[in-house]
């Protein structure tokens, strides 16, 4: 898609392209940010793509098309922000190799002392023997350690100067991988780190012989919501939502933003029965307050969640696990929101 989307700037067409892209956020109420156009060239370049499937089908269900969501599609489809994951992996690689080298260089350190050791010990022991011959091929052999000794001590120093350095650097890696996998509206994890945590977690489980829970929830009716107040006040009822969430998410659990309006939280080693208690006081705290418009005060009324809850079968993987999940969560919408429902009986009946 990428070497397509290319070729169609590059075209005599190019500004008929960037004009259909402005006209066509406009009409759909997308604000023209940089990300935002870039997406929607995309979209319009090349429609038959995963991206142009993704857009299409949320233009049909009228879902708004948000800041965060374009956030979500670009770190999904767009190259460049594919390429940032890849370096951070990269990055890693890097880091664990300096380690690799550092190591190796302080193992030749120490063993090139002692071996410079034994040959000054073999040396005093045959200053009184009558081997002139030998002596003299110790002699030289000595003075040649003493001088990889000193260049080794040039090289410690070069190396704890890199050291510091790979520090420095590492530290900045981590940010930027905490960035990488940070939703930037709600701070939860985002979908790569959701995907990513889920995976490890059903690896471990299945490794264990563990148990493990996932809950999808949504806020109820909120694209009604937006249409009536606005997508700024949309996202604060978005980081309110999240921050109630997220105080359920410490480790080793993770909330994270799915999508949209979509959250999701991982209960590592933790039953649908005890995750459903968790969810119920989620839900009823977020029912319980009316949110506040921050720039007019006006009252907007309470938000309410439903919520999909699944408890992981043996041997099951994390696709299956999310599509038992969201079958409950529309189990909970169809049963007239604000609700939790579990996928198994046991759990639903708790």
């Amino acid at each position: 898609m990428s070497a397509d989307v290319e070729t169609s700037l590059r075209a005599p067409k190019a500004y008929d392209l960037a004009r259909q892209a402005i006209a066509a956020m406009e009409a759909n109420k997308v604000w023209p940010t940089a990300l935002n156009f870039e997406l929607w060239v995309h979209y319009l370049a090349a429609k038959d793509s995963p991206l142009g499937a993704e857009i299409d089908q949320m233009l049909e269900a009228g879902e708004p098309f948000t800041d965060s969501v374009g956030e979500t599609l670009a770190a999904k489809f767009l190259p460049k922000q594919k390429l940032s994951g890849e370096i951070l992996d990269a990055g890693d690689a890097l880091s664990k190799e300096l380690d690799s080298v550092t190591r190796a260089i302080e193992s030749a350190r120490e063993s090139s002392e002692a071996y410079g050791q034994e040959l000054a010990n073999a040396s005093e022991s045959l200053a009184t023997e009558d081997t002139g011959n030998i002596k003299a091929m110790v002699d030289t052999l000595t003075q040649a350690t003493q001088r990889v000794r000193q260049e080794n001590e040039t090289l410690e120093s070069q190396l704890a100067d890199t050291k510091d350095e790979v520090g420095r650097l590492r530290e900045h890696l981590e940010q930027t991988r905490r960035e990488a996998m940070t939703d930037g509206l709600t701070s939860l994890a985002n979908r790569k780190a959701f995907d990513e945590a889920l995976e490890r977690a059903c690896e471990q489980a299945e490794a264990e012989g563990g148990i493990l829970s996932l809950a999808v929830l949504d806020i109820d009716h909120f694209k009604a919501f937006n249409d009536t107040w606005g997508h700024q006040t949309g996202d604060q009822v978005l980081r309110y939502v999240a921050s109630v969430i997220g105080r359920s998410g410490d480790a080793p659990r993770t909330a994270a933003r799915y999508g949209g309006e979509e959250f999701a939280l991982i209960f590592p080693g933790e039953g649908a029965r005890m995750a459903l208690s968790i969810l119920e006081e989620i839900r009823a705290e977020v029912a319980s307050r009316v949110l506040k418009r921050r720039s007019t005060n006006e009252d907007l009324g309470a938000v309410t969640l439903s919520a999909g809850l699944a408890e992981r079968h043996p041997g099951e993987g994390p696709a299956s696990l999310v599509e038992r999940a969201d079958a409950a969560l529309y189990a909970s919408k169809r049963g007239g929101r604000n609700r939790t429902s579990a996928a198994d009986p046991i759990a639903a009946a708790a």
